[in-house]
């Protein structure tokens, strides 16, 4: 595994936590409904954050 693929996979999986991090902020901010709007923004931020990630990982993984 060279350096490129190295930092494509943790590119990957960066975007992942931050997908996963911001759908469980925004699931458990509905089921308790103690979430201030500014959580959801927060949540909203890290999901494209995170999708922006995977999508930089799955351009730069076909070269």
């Amino acid at each position: 595994m060279d350096a490129r693929e190295r930092r494509v996979d943790s590119t990957r999986i960066a975007g992942s936590i931050a997908i996963a991090t911001g759908l469980l902020i925004t699931v458990i901010g509905l089921a308790t409904d103690d979430t201030p709007p500014k959580g959801y923004v927060f949540a909203s931020l890290l999901v494209i954050i995170g999708v922006g990630l995977r999508l930089e990982a799955a351009t730069a993984d076909r070269r």
